[in-house]
């Protein structure tokens, strides 16, 4: 019959690459070019770290390397794995003379594992390639990572090394789909190259899905047409997880897009963390953004962006959307300056390394009895008294009583703020 040939293991398994000129994409880390794919061709390998997203190609790079040099290959997620599954790696090491150990979530990693591990590893026995989706500066145990010489970060492949990969698949007789014939059209193939986000493992898995729903036990054809295409390919492309970099990264790109006034890149970033549902965090940052980057330039929007998020937590989504737009399109189109955050943080600076002086003896309380015998308030001129409410005396101590920390920038309504303060700063000089 003529659809009699699935196998046990799903496609983007039996495609995985099976040496170094095999992998698609990641020209950075394995080019033909770089000091990796050179060492490996020697038949070096050196112990790494990979990082990067699911399904991007972390466990396929390592096999590939195993297959190049053909070393014996050992494969183990640090959750799940003892210090039994380490033993059994370390004798087959002894036995074979060299092993790559995989271990995936390398970040995981117990300390019992690692301290009876990390000894063979600089020993050579054992080379380890650990996997992780969390930025290993951050997560990974520092004793792994000084073992490590290369520690690379994949990225999501483009769409034309996805679109090389599902076409090698269909030609593949021995592997993939290259024994039965499937009509599918470029444009098709391109639909499903450019909905992935970069993760290979979904493409392959949405064509062996095409595949199977496109086939006709009357005709004995496999003829793909466009509508189920476009069915199996929604929402393949998003990526969203709270606890990892994507999440972080994507809140960082919605902030830096508002603060460079960047409509559509904002609305962008804004759909992709609403596609999350995690209401409570757009809403955090925009508040954020608000006092950030906006703050005295445009100081109502920071009054409009917390009426939005009540609005928001009062609505809740779908209804959420209309408000966040609203205010996101308002913050990058609002004059911005972060020159009142920044002075608070001069302040902090000083006051951080001791840079503070004794306090102006006008200036200290007053409500206790007897507080003029000490001095305290004495000599305090009450601003309301005067014309104008301004009179001028000292408020910084003596060790910092020319500091200057506010710095306006002039932009927006920041440039009233800005001539209020010159002003003030000319009266201080010129008023005996």
């Amino acid at each position: 019959m003529l659809f009699d040939y699935l196998v046990d293991e799903p496609l983007s398994y039996r495609m995985r690459p099976r040496h170094i000129d095999e992998v698609a994409g990641q020209q950075h880390v394995i080019g033909k070019d770089t000091a990796l794919y050179k060492m490996i061709k020697n038949g070096f390998v050196p112990s790494m770290l990979f990082y990067g997203e699911p399904g991007i190609g972390k466990t396929s790079l390592a096999k590939a390397i195993a297959g190049t040099v053909n070393i014996d290959f050992i494969s183990i997620n640090a959750t799940t794995a003892g210090k039994k599954d380490m033993e059994e790696a370390v004798e087959k090491a002894r036995m074979k003379g060299k092993l790559i150990l995989f271990i995936d979530e390398v970040h995981r990693f117990n300390k019992a594992q690692q301290d009876y591990l990390l000894p063979h590893v600089e020993r050579g026995l054992v080379t380890l390639i650990g996997a992780t989706t969390e930025n290993p500066f951050h997560e990974v145990n520092p004793a792994i990572r000084s073992r490590c010489g290369q520690i690379k970060q994949l990225k999501p492949l483009q769409p034309k090394d996805i679109k090389e990969l599902l076409v090698r698949a269909l030609n593949d007789t021995e592997r993939g789909l290259g024994h039965i014939s499937i009509d599918i059209s470029e444009k098709e193939l391109d639909m499903i190259s450019e909905s992935t986000n970069g993760d290979a493992r979904s493409a392959l898995t949405i064509l062996e899905e095409i595949v199977e729903a496109s086939k006709d036990s009357s005709t004995n054809k496999i003829i793909v047409r466009e509508e189920l295409v476009k069915e199996c390919v929604e929402n393949k492309g998003f990526a969203h997880d709270k606890n990892g970099d994507i999440y972080y990264n994507l809140l960082s790109s919605l902030q830096k897009s508002i603060r460079g006034s960047d409509v559509d890149a904002s609305l962008h970033y804004l759909a992709r963390l609403l596609e999350g549902g995690d209401l409570t965090s757009i809403c955090r940052r925009l508040v954020v953004i608000a006092y950030e980057d906006i703050s005295i330039a445009s100081p109502d929007v920071a009054v409009h962006t917390m009426m939005a998020v009540q609005a928001v937590e009062r609505l809740g989504l779908p209804e959420a959307r209309i408000p966040l737009a609203n205010i996101v399109v308002e913050q990058c189109l609002s004059p911005k300056t972060n020159s009142a955050y920044k002075a608070l943080d001069l302040a902090l600076e000083d006051v951080r390394n001791g840079n503070i002086g004794e306090i102006p003896d006008h200036l200290k309380d007053t409500h206790y009895k007897n507080a003029s015998k000490l001095g305290h308030g004495v000599g305090y001129k009450y601003p309301h008294n005067y014309q104008n409410s301004w009179v001028k005396q000292q408020y910084l101590p003596d060790k910092l009583k020319e500091k200057q920390y506010f710095f306006p920038k002039n932009n927006g309504k920041e440039d009233y703020f800005a001539k209020v303060y010159e002003r003030l700063e000319t009266l201080k000089k010129s008023t005996k």
